[in-house]
Protein backbone atom coordinates (compact mmCIF):
# COMPACT_ATOMS: atom_id res chain seq x y z
CA UNK A 1 0.00 0.00 0.00
CA UNK A 2 2.68 2.52 0.81
CA UNK A 3 3.16 2.90 -2.84
CA UNK A 4 -0.01 4.75 -3.58
CA UNK A 5 0.05 7.27 -0.55
CA UNK A 6 0.67 10.60 -0.72
CA UNK A 7 0.69 13.19 2.53
CA UNK A 8 -2.23 15.45 2.70
CA UNK A 9 -0.63 18.53 4.16
CA UNK A 10 -2.03 20.20 7.34
CA UNK A 11 -4.88 23.20 6.24
CA UNK A 12 -5.06 21.23 2.63
CA UNK A 13 -7.71 20.34 1.06
CA UNK A 14 -8.29 16.86 -0.74
CA UNK A 15 -9.73 16.62 -4.72
CA UNK A 16 -10.86 20.22 -4.16
CA UNK A 17 -12.54 20.96 -0.68
CA UNK A 18 -13.76 17.48 0.37
CA UNK A 19 -11.27 17.03 3.50
CA UNK A 20 -9.83 19.50 6.33
CA UNK A 21 -7.18 18.76 9.14
CA UNK A 22 -7.34 21.06 11.62
CA UNK A 23 -4.52 20.79 13.81
CA UNK A 24 -4.46 21.56 17.73
CA UNK A 25 -8.28 22.25 16.79
CA UNK A 26 -9.71 20.98 19.96
CA UNK A 27 -9.05 21.47 23.75
CA UNK A 28 -8.13 17.86 24.31
CA UNK A 29 -8.01 18.07 27.99
CA UNK A 30 -11.70 19.49 28.21
CA UNK A 31 -12.60 16.74 26.14
CA UNK A 32 -10.83 13.79 27.73
CA UNK A 33 -12.40 15.10 31.09
CA UNK A 34 -15.90 15.01 29.45
CA UNK A 35 -15.28 11.65 28.43
CA UNK A 36 -14.74 10.05 31.88
CA UNK A 37 -18.55 9.83 32.30
CA UNK A 38 -19.79 8.72 29.58
CA UNK A 39 -16.93 5.50 29.24
CA UNK A 40 -17.56 4.99 32.95
CA UNK A 41 -21.62 4.58 31.70
CA UNK A 42 -20.82 2.92 28.45
CA UNK A 43 -17.44 0.94 28.40
CA UNK A 44 -15.07 0.61 25.13
CA UNK A 45 -16.35 -2.69 23.79
CA UNK A 46 -15.29 -5.12 20.86
CA UNK A 47 -17.87 -5.42 18.17
CA UNK A 48 -18.20 -8.06 15.96
CA UNK A 49 -18.68 -7.85 12.42
CA UNK A 50 -21.45 -9.63 10.61
CA UNK A 51 -19.32 -11.99 9.39
CA UNK A 52 -18.26 -12.77 12.47
CA UNK A 53 -14.55 -10.96 12.60
CA UNK A 54 -14.04 -9.04 16.20
CA UNK A 55 -12.92 -5.47 15.68
CA UNK A 56 -9.22 -4.72 16.62
CA UNK A 57 -10.61 -1.39 17.51
CA UNK A 58 -12.75 -0.94 20.57
CA UNK A 59 -15.71 1.34 20.43
CA UNK A 60 -18.46 2.51 22.59
CA UNK A 61 -20.94 6.06 21.76
CA UNK A 62 -22.88 9.02 22.89
CA UNK A 63 -25.79 11.00 21.83
CA UNK A 64 -29.14 10.31 20.82
CA UNK A 65 -27.96 6.65 18.99
CA UNK A 66 -24.85 4.81 19.38
CA UNK A 67 -23.63 3.08 16.09
CA UNK A 68 -23.12 -0.71 16.75
CA UNK A 69 -22.17 -4.03 14.29
CA UNK A 70 -23.01 -7.54 15.28
CA UNK A 71 -24.12 -10.57 13.29
CA UNK A 72 -27.50 -8.96 12.13
CA UNK A 73 -25.62 -6.15 10.91
CA UNK A 74 -24.15 -2.21 11.14
CA UNK A 75 -26.65 0.24 12.20
CA UNK A 76 -27.58 3.04 14.62
CA UNK A 77 -29.61 2.50 17.45
CA UNK A 78 -30.71 4.28 20.63
CA UNK A 79 -30.10 1.74 22.89
CA UNK A 80 -26.42 0.40 24.55
CA UNK A 81 -26.76 -3.58 24.40
CA UNK A 82 -24.57 -3.82 26.58
CA UNK A 83 -26.23 -2.21 29.29
CA UNK A 84 -29.58 -1.79 27.11
CA UNK A 85 -30.14 0.98 28.58
CA UNK A 86 -29.89 4.30 26.18
CA UNK A 87 -26.67 5.88 25.30
CA UNK A 88 -25.19 8.63 27.46
CA UNK A 89 -25.81 12.34 26.47
CA UNK A 90 -23.56 13.85 24.19
CA UNK A 91 -21.33 16.02 26.27
CA UNK A 92 -21.24 19.92 25.49
CA UNK A 93 -18.00 20.04 24.85
CA UNK A 94 -17.84 17.43 22.57
CA UNK A 95 -21.24 18.66 20.68
CA UNK A 96 -19.25 22.43 20.95
CA UNK A 97 -16.28 20.93 19.44
CA UNK A 98 -17.73 18.67 16.61
CA UNK A 99 -20.13 22.29 15.41
CA UNK A 100 -17.33 24.22 15.28
CA UNK A 101 -14.77 22.08 13.16
CA UNK A 102 -17.58 21.68 10.58
CA UNK A 103 -17.95 25.55 10.53
CA UNK A 104 -14.83 26.07 9.71
CA UNK A 105 -15.30 23.34 7.09
CA UNK A 106 -18.34 25.14 5.69
CA UNK A 107 -21.40 23.10 7.57
CA UNK A 108 -22.46 25.80 9.87
CA UNK A 109 -25.73 23.77 10.20
CA UNK A 110 -24.04 20.31 11.18
CA UNK A 111 -25.92 19.20 14.59
CA UNK A 112 -24.58 15.86 15.49
CA UNK A 113 -26.75 13.10 17.03
CA UNK A 114 -24.39 10.45 17.13
CA UNK A 115 -20.68 9.99 18.49
CA UNK A 116 -18.66 6.66 18.04
CA UNK A 117 -15.89 7.15 20.51
CA UNK A 118 -12.87 4.32 18.98
CA UNK A 119 -10.07 3.09 21.32
CA UNK A 120 -6.89 1.77 19.32
CA UNK A 121 -4.30 -0.14 21.30
CA UNK A 122 -1.06 -0.34 19.87
CA UNK A 123 -0.97 -2.46 16.33
CA UNK A 124 -4.77 -1.76 16.58
CA UNK A 125 -6.40 -0.56 13.05
CA UNK A 126 -9.30 0.70 10.63
CA UNK A 127 -9.51 -0.95 7.54
CA UNK A 128 -10.76 0.88 5.02
CA UNK A 129 -14.70 1.40 4.19
CA UNK A 130 -17.41 4.03 3.71
CA UNK A 131 -19.66 5.91 6.12
CA UNK A 132 -22.97 5.05 4.78
CA UNK A 133 -25.13 4.16 7.41
CA UNK A 134 -26.45 7.64 7.56
CA UNK A 135 -29.83 8.89 6.55
CA UNK A 136 -28.37 12.33 5.16
CA UNK A 137 -25.41 11.64 3.31
CA UNK A 138 -25.28 15.72 2.72
CA UNK A 139 -23.79 16.41 6.28
CA UNK A 140 -19.96 15.75 7.14
CA UNK A 141 -18.09 13.35 9.32
CA UNK A 142 -15.81 15.03 11.95
CA UNK A 143 -12.92 13.45 13.59
CA UNK A 144 -11.15 14.60 16.72
CA UNK A 145 -8.26 12.53 17.96
CA UNK A 146 -6.79 11.98 21.42
CA UNK A 147 -3.67 10.29 22.54
CA UNK A 148 -1.30 8.36 20.26
CA UNK A 149 -0.40 9.81 16.58
CA UNK A 150 -2.39 8.24 13.88
CA UNK A 151 -2.23 7.72 9.96
CA UNK A 152 -6.03 8.67 8.71
CA UNK A 153 -6.00 7.34 5.13
CA UNK A 154 -8.13 8.36 2.41
CA UNK A 155 -8.47 7.61 -1.18
CA UNK A 156 -11.74 7.56 -3.45
CA UNK A 157 -15.21 6.05 -3.69
CA UNK A 158 -13.78 3.03 -4.81
CA UNK A 159 -11.74 0.57 -2.17
CA UNK A 160 -8.58 0.68 -4.92
CA UNK A 161 -6.53 3.15 -6.30
CA UNK A 162 -4.44 5.90 -4.77
CA UNK A 163 -4.84 7.19 -1.41
CA UNK A 164 -3.84 10.00 0.65
CA UNK A 165 -2.54 9.85 4.68
CA UNK A 166 -2.71 12.57 7.21
CA UNK A 167 -1.20 12.81 10.28
CA UNK A 168 -3.54 12.99 13.37
CA UNK A 169 -2.09 14.34 16.79
CA UNK A 170 -3.61 14.75 19.83
CA UNK A 171 -6.50 17.29 19.84
CA UNK A 172 -6.46 17.50 15.83
CA UNK A 173 -9.53 17.73 14.20
CA UNK A 174 -10.91 16.62 11.06
CA UNK A 175 -13.47 17.22 8.82
CA UNK A 176 -14.51 15.10 5.61
CA UNK A 177 -17.37 15.44 3.20
CA UNK A 178 -18.86 16.83 0.11
CA UNK A 179 -17.42 14.73 -2.86
CA UNK A 180 -15.18 12.83 0.15
CA UNK A 181 -18.53 11.98 2.05
CA UNK A 182 -18.40 8.34 0.13
CA UNK A 183 -14.98 8.11 0.13
CA UNK A 184 -13.30 5.01 1.31
CA UNK A 185 -11.06 5.87 4.68
CA UNK A 186 -9.23 4.07 7.66
CA UNK A 187 -6.37 4.40 10.03
CA UNK A 188 -3.02 2.11 9.66
CA UNK A 189 -2.24 0.30 12.78
CA UNK A 190 -0.67 2.78 15.72
CA UNK A 191 2.85 2.69 16.63
CA UNK A 192 4.20 2.06 19.87
CA UNK A 193 4.37 4.78 21.81
CA UNK A 194 3.02 6.16 25.90
CA UNK A 195 0.70 9.45 25.63
CA UNK A 196 1.23 11.46 28.84
CA UNK A 197 -2.29 11.49 29.12
CA UNK A 198 -4.27 9.16 27.37
CA UNK A 199 -1.45 6.47 27.39
CA UNK A 200 -0.20 3.79 24.77
CA UNK A 201 -3.49 4.01 22.94
CA UNK A 202 -5.21 6.39 20.07
CA UNK A 203 -8.74 7.99 20.81
CA UNK A 204 -10.96 8.88 18.19
CA UNK A 205 -14.43 10.84 18.58
CA UNK A 206 -15.88 10.60 14.98
CA UNK A 207 -19.55 12.77 15.23
CA UNK A 208 -22.52 12.31 12.57
CA UNK A 209 -25.69 13.28 11.72
CA UNK A 210 -27.45 10.01 11.64
CA UNK A 211 -31.12 10.48 11.83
Amino acid sequence: MADLLSDLRPGEAWHGEGVLHLPSFADAGAIWAALHPVLKAAPFRHLVTPGGKTMSVSMTNCGRVGWVSDRAGYRYQAVDPLSERPWPDMPDALRDVAVRAAAAFGAPDFDPDACLINCYDVGARLTPHQDRDEQDLGQPVVSVSLGLPGRFVIGGTERAGPKQTVLLEHGDALVFGREARLAYHGVLPIKAGDHPVIGARRISLTFRKAG
